[in-house]
């Protein structure tokens, strides 16, 4: 998906959002837990929401995204001191090896083409013991791949280039060297499965 669509829609993003409070206020509470006294590194951050909602909680937080426009949205408003935007490309990322102990990239997932090799720089920059939350949009079923908000999505020109149920995405992580630890789906007008996840043994 191309930055020009991601710097459309960084002006109303939060507002968009706003629909999915429950989801969101699910993601402050857990993501604010797990990263308590972490260095932490945020991929996706959008406008930064979960960002700036858990860095108090966190030692350090870099919060990347790669549209400008999100990330120049992210800068406005109160920052904490202890978190910083960049620009980065999740895919392809410039931070040293084993830099971080945890890495959050949610609802993005779904919506890169290429996961598999995010999900490979996530191994490289996480330290051995570091933890990946990954909450991600998902499907209800798999003969309905598309509820009508994911349609009113799609002609906005937001595709989900993975259309995963619960049980997929489960299968996608754990095939890719990572092990669920804790997960939940939560409902909403799409519904999210959050998930922590360690590095397979």
């Amino acid at each position: 998906m191309s930055k020009t669509i991601w710097d459309r829609f960084a002006p109303i993003y939060s507002l968009a959002m706003k629909s999915q409070k429950n989801i969101y206020d699910y993601m402050y509470q857990h993501i604010g837990e797990a990263v308590a006294g972490k260095n932490v590194l945020e991929l996706a951050t959008g406008p930064g929401m979960i960002a700036k909602h858990i860095a108090d909680k966190a030692t350090f937080v870099t919060a990347t995204d790669f549209s400008p426009d999100m990330i120049a949205q992210a800068k406005k408003g109160k920052v904490p001191e202890n978190l910083t935007f960049e620009i980065a490309d999740a895919s392809n990322l410039q931070y040293e090896a084993k830099a971080f102990d945890v890495v959050i990239i949610a609802n993005a997932l779904h919506v890169v083409p290429n996961p598999e090799k995010v999900l490979s720089e996530i191994d490289r920059v996480l330290v051995n013991d570091g933890l990946l939350i990954c909450p991600t949009f998902i499907h209800r079923s798999a003969e309905k791949k598309e509820n009508l908000w994911a349609k009113l999505l799609k002609a906005l020109g937001v595709n989900f280039a993975h259309q995963w149920t619960a049980e997929e995405f489960k299968t996608f992580i754990e095939s890719n060297g990572w092990k669920i630890t804790a997960s939940e789906v939560v409902p909403g007008r799409i519904d999210l499965m959050y998930a922590e996840c360690v590095r397979k043994l």
